[in-house]
């Protein structure tokens, strides 16, 4: 099963980029994020003319976040994390899809910081944790992802030493992504590329795609029964080099059916 995660930064002007990537991709189920539409502005006939099963929580000018699925339906569990204070902001969708439970979110970028954006991002953060604690207890096999909006480690952002005041790399942040971690996540694309510097997101300023000077923000998070199962991650890089595109790639990950003895890239 190919499950995908990405921020198409504009669902209805990065249709065409969207529509492409999914024929060439044939993702089985994907989260997306900054879809910039409002509930009745989803382009829903042109995904379901695809074969996709689709849910979509969606905002006026920000946010929003949808699911497709090809392999069974989707049948929602949750929108917004418990206790969010801000229901208005479309940043977290969840559902069970073939066995699976699927939880996208966008989390909030917290620029500038310090400032109330950042400690929005932090105390959004902390319900992430609390409830992704919770989700591993229920002992579901469950897939965490999206755009998380955080670099965890140097390796993760060109020339790390120009971000040290940004909130993506924040020490709080990275901290609070490593005690998500901790709880018993896996992070798919970190074991697939232990040693690797890959990006998934690129500027469309100075000529950063070209340049590969990019970031890991947009994450895949697996429970230990799903880690199990992990045959492959990979981020779809060539499509940042589409015209008209989003200013991230898709990143996805294969499960196998049983679990995988051995991993290494194809």
């Amino acid at each position: 099963m190919k499950i995908a995660t990405y921020n198409v930064n504009g669902v209805n002007g990065r249709l065409p980029v969207l529509l492409r990537w999914l024929v060439e991709g044939q993702p089985d189920i994907v989260v997306l994020q900054e879809l910039k539409a409002q509930q009745d502005n989803f382009p829903e006939a042109a995904i379901r003319d695809l074969g996709y099963d689709v849910i979509w929580h969606g905002q006026k000018s920000w946010n929003g976040g949808a699911m497709l699925s090809r392999v069974g339906e989707i049948h929602e569990t949750r929108r917004g994390l418990p206790g969010d204070p801000d229901a208005k902001q479309s940043r977290y969708i969840e559902a069970a899809v073939n066995g699976i439970l699927i939880a996208g979110l966008y989390l909030p970028n917290g620029n500038p910081r310090p400032g109330p954006k950042f400690d929005y991002k932090l105390a959004w953060f902390e319900r992430l944790i609390e409830h992704a604690a919770d989700l591993l207890a229920s002992g579901a096999p469950v897939v965490l992802l999206g755009d998380f909006n955080v670099m965890p480690t140097e390796r993760d952002v060109y020339k790390p030493e120009r971000w040290l005041d940004d909130a993506l790399f924040a020490p709080e942040v990275r901290a609070a992504f490593a005690r998500l971690i901790d709880q018993g996540w896996t992070d798919a694309l970190r074991t697939i590329h232990p040693g690797e510097t890959i990006y998934t997101f690129f500027d469309y300023f100075r000529n950063a795609y070209a340049r590969n000077a990019g970031l890991r923000i947009d994450h895949i998070l697996l429970s230990p029964d799903l880690a199990k199962r992990l045959a492959d991650a990979q981020v779809d890089r060539h499509v940042r080099g589409w015209e008209k595109t989003s200013d991230h790639a898709p990143v996805w990950i294969e499960l196998a059916d049983k679990t995988v003895g051995s991993r290494r890239k194809p």
